[in-house]
């Protein structure tokens, strides 16, 4: 039976019924009686709950972020863990998978005779209402009025945006037949396939031409195309970088990485995180504070770590780090007492954003 045939017969009120049992704005403090008003609202003027947030790419450049607000971002996260944590991503798919990192990713191409990563262009711009529509929200298990209101919530716009906490995961879950077919296909050939996000990896001995003529013939068929100028081929005589992970011998953040870490963390210890920040003249951190930059930089020293847990260096780095981190948190004891005024009146605005919600948007059903 097709979808159309199984849910002909089906009512509004019915639909309603369903759209309520996800609670999808658990959490949010909206009256039980007004929860349907406040969804199709923020769901019928979608555009007004994104601002858009511009972040520094590591090779110069920004790059655009969506941010959803409040109430659309409660109704993503529970998406996100009522429906789409459920679904299954292919073993192929290294990023945004619980238990899954981005060593896994490149664990798997250490020690290769050829390297081959190729990049999907504007990967999350490219992921379209429709393939939302169809591929993640199925109409098995949804009526129509569910799997468009379940896209209109996750999409901006008629793409997948890059900022939304469902975004990651549906990605995956379109890009789920890809993935398959071509690990299929590289297996029958002996070559190890990966993907992290839009980052494809290739490795093994093969020719590189063919697998390359395969991957672009089959993102075509999605809609999809090749970044071109990213394209990289990687022999064992040369460094060979998997998502930024040295895999030539052994899985190892670059040196230059390492080394620039380090550095800045006995900087710190030598002179004081403020004014190792104006010797370098990090005017964001500055403004930022000193708390978050050490944040900063106890998640590069973790990431080096959950690489090669081994690393002696990087184990006593982390120590240094730590005795940092109390002597800043001693030294601005009022920090608490700001965080918590500032978590006051953050919730006082998350509550006037819904108030405001529920009586101005207009709705429909």
């Amino acid at each position: 039976m097709d979808n159309q045939r199984l849910w002909q017969h089906r009512s509004k009120e019915e639909d309603k019924e369903a759209i309520l049992s996800l609670n999808l704005l658990e959490r949010a403090n909206v009256p039980k009686e007004k929860t349907l008003k406040c969804i199709y609202a923020v769901s019928n003027h979608i555009e007004e709950h994104y601002r858009e947030v511009f972040i520094p790419k590591k090779k110069g450049g920004r790059r655009k972020l969506l941010v959803p607000d409040y109430l659309l971002h409660t109704m993503q996260k529970n998406i996100l863990r009522i429906i789409l944590s459920e679904e299954k991503v292919s073993k192929y798919a290294k990023a945004y998978c619980p238990g899954r990192r981005i060593r896994d990713n490149a664990f798997a191409h250490v020690g290769a005779e050829t390297i081959l990563e190729l990049d999907i262009k504007d990967f999350f711009e490219n992921i379209t209402y429709i393939m939302v529509y169809q591929c993640v929200f199925s109409g098995e298990y949804y009526p129509p009025a569910v799997r468009t209101l379940l896209t209109q919530l996750c999409c901006y716009r008629d793409y997948l945006p890059q900022g939304a906490p469902t975004s990651p995961m549906i990605s995956n879950l379109v890009m789920f037949s890809f993935d398959q077919y071509m690990g299929k296909w590289c297996e029958e050939r002996e070559i190890c396939y990966t993907r992290y996000c839009d980052d494809m990896t290739f490795s093994g001995k093969f020719d590189v031409r063919e697998v390359k003529q395969k991957v672009r013939s089959y993102l075509q068929v999605l809609g999809f195309e090749l970044n071109l100028k990213k394209t990289k081929v990687l022999k064992q005589y040369n460094r060979q970088s998997v998502t930024g992970i040295v895999v030539n011998e052994k899985a190892q953040v670059s040196k230059t990485y390492r080394r620039d870490v380090r550095q800045a963390v006995y900087y710190c210890g030598k002179y004081g995180v403020q004014e190792h920040l104006q010797r370098t003249g990090a005017q964001m951190w500055l403004q930022k504070g000193e708390e978050r930059y050490l944040q900063h930089l106890m998640g590069k020293v973790n990431y080096i770590l959950q690489v090669n847990p081994e690393d002696c260096t990087f184990q006593e780095v982390r120590k240094n780090l730590l005795r940092i981190q109390g002597s800043a948190k001693e030294e601005n004891h009022d920090y608490d007492f700001n965080r918590k005024e500032l978590i006051v009146t953050a919730s006082m605005e998350k509550q006037a954003e819904v108030r405001d919600i529920l009586a101005e948007k207009p709705y429909a059903v």
